[in-house]
């Protein structure tokens, strides 16, 4: 498991606070997957799916964790990439902010 992965793992924990009612999936472009779900946060493996999968590179990833980016200015302006249900990611986005 890369670093950012590690971190981004124990980011999105502590954020959620383990209170997330659904399932997602995080692939960092270069760096791996993160996935959300009713067992938790984790790294993801390829064979993992979720309600939606969120694509990004590492840059914006980074800047949604820390707050300096809105999960849907990022989708909105391109830097963020969705596939599956939209109301699982904006339920998402809403407790990450």
């Amino acid at each position: 498991m890369s670093n950012m992965i590690e971190a981004a793992v124990g980011a999105i924990s502590q954020k959620l606070g383990g209170d997330f009612d659904g399932s997602a999936k995080f692939v960092i472009e270069g760096e791996g997957a993160v996935i959300v779900d009713g067992a938790g946060v984790r790294a993801a493996t390829e064979e993992d799916t979720a309600d939606v999968t969120m694509t990004a590179d590492a840059d914006t990833f980074q800047e949604i964790l820390s707050g300096d980016l809105n999960p849907t200015s990022a989708f909105m302006s391109g830097k963020l990439k969705l596939d599956g249900d939209m109301g699982t990611a904006m339920k998402l986005g809403s407790a990450l902010s």
